[in-house]
């Protein structure tokens, strides 16, 4: 066990990407395993039974973060992975002034920046193809061209496995290509396969439904990884804080589809138009990563914050 802390230790210390990677893909299995489920009691007991599963899944994970999550492992007597004599474990900061207050600080610092614009408005478009679109509406709009709901569900639920390998890999790539380069990638194939997707549903799953699944799951939440990585690269310390930020975009992009489609569908009786809007949107955040400046941006500053001696 130990060599194991050790080992995933070094790649967390050496492999920032992969282990985002690895966290990031840990969400496709929640909906691998929940899909399936949630398909079959919405179609035997309505939508009410499956919104009160989800929730009660969430409400058991609060004790369980409450009694085994620690925000430093001094808290646990124990050293930070790959920590050694020459490297160290950093004694927990302790932390002054308003939380809310530093994090609309970063936000304002942030915003100055094209650099944030640039990654905020490809993740917005990144939630909008995924949990708004495709999450949301994929298994209504199968079931408009005859698709059981249970298969369309477990369609979906395979994206999540295949999204496994994908953000892992993604991950691993991170660590070795411009991050810049992967988000461009990710975002026009995705762009190209959401442009094909309408002539690909049908009552049964054909060959081309199954290559769809495989490749929008192995791209699902890929740019994640890169995204972090730009996100740590331009603002340094406060990284992980402007990422927040940019995800907010990302959920936000997410609400505008789930409604924009939803609308769409109403209107016009199907969904064409929607995967083909969402479509030409990932070629725009393709467009917009590739803008993102090569040379690094003046990082935010650290918060204040007072160490103990």
């Amino acid at each position: 066990m130990s060599f194991v802390a050790v080992l995933v230790g070094r790649w967390f210390v050496t492999k920032k990407g992969l282990v985002t990677g690895i966290l990031t893909a840990a969400g496709a299995t929640g909906q691998l395993i929940f899909l399936p489920m949630v398909g079959y009691l919405a179609t035997v007991a309505g939508w009410r039974v499956p919104a009160l599963v989800v929730a009660a899944g969430a409400l058991v994970m609060i004790p369980l973060v409450l009694a085994a999550v620690r925000d430093h492992p001094h808290r646990l007597g124990l050293e930070a992975y790959g920590a050694s004599p020459e490297n160290p474990t950093p004694p927990e900061p302790v932390r002054t002034g308003n939380a809310v207050a530093v994090a609309l600080g970063t936000l304002r610092e942030a915003a100055g920046t094209r650099t944030f614009w640039l990654l905020a408005g490809g993740f917005a478009i990144c939630g909008a193809s995924t949990n708004g679109l495709v999450g949301t509406h994929f298994v209504p709009a199968a079931h408009d061209h005859g698709m059981p709901l249970t298969t369309a569900a477990s369609l979906l639920a395979l994206v999540g496995l295949f999204d496994v390998v994908g953000t892992i890999a993604s991950g691993w790539l991170t660590d070795r290509i411009d991050p810049r380069y992967l988000l461009v990638t990710y975002y026009a194939l995705r762009g190209l396969s959401l442009m094909v997707l309408p002539q690909l549903l049908a009552p049964n799953v054909e060959p081309s439904m199954w290559v769809f699944i495989i490749f929008y799951g192995l791209d699902w939440i890929a740019t994640v990884p890169p995204t972090v990585a730009l996100c740590q690269r331009h603002f340094g310390g406060r990284g992980a804080m402007v990422f927040g930020w940019v995800f907010a975009s990302h959920q936000i992009g997410a609400a505008i589809a789930a409604t924009g489609a939803g609308v769409i569908r109403d209107i016009n009786g199907e969904y064409d138009l929607a995967w083909l809007i969402a479509g030409g949107l990932c070629l725009l955040a393709a467009v917009l990563s590739f803008l993102i400046p090569r040379r690094l941006t003046p990082a935010v500053p650290r918060p204040v914050v007072e160490v103990p001696s």
